[in-house]
């Protein structure tokens, strides 16, 4: 590793607990945020783990899944960048061709998971 990404590195580990607790902030504001409306599940850590909320994301109930593209639109027409979870490695162009099992609930997610901001920067 060269000697500036060591020293970059050591200067974030410095400053570890500041970002994990400001992670952990926004996702507390995340879920208050998003508490209220049925047609959204959000991500709560498991009991026995203590998440540092690295990525923020929402799951919009089957019932509506229909609406997450036109969510992602008007927050990104607000500003506020947010994105689809991810494409499935399966329907990318170089592994549509490739060997695959059932891939039902790669597919549901996919339509329904929308990610959000999650920089420790956000205020």
């Amino acid at each position: 590793m060269p000697n500036i990404n060591a020293a970059i590195g050591c200067a974030q580990l410095e400053q570890f607990d500041g970002f994990l607790a400001r992670k952990r902030a926004i996702a507390e504001k995340y879920r208050k945020a998003f508490e209220t409306i049925p047609e959204v599940r959000w991500f709560r850590e498991p009991v026995f783990a203590r998440s540092n909320y690295w990525l923020n994301a929402i799951l919009l109930e089957d019932s509506s899944a229909f609406l997450r593209d036109a969510l992602l639109s008007a927050t990104n027409d607000a500003r506020i960048m947010t994105r689809p979870a991810w494409v499935p490695l399966h329907k990318l162009p170089m592994y549509q061709a490739c060997p695959k099992m059932d891939l039902s609930v790669t597919l549901d997610m996919e339509r329904r998971l929308v990610n959000l901001p999650s920089s420790s920067s956000l205020s």
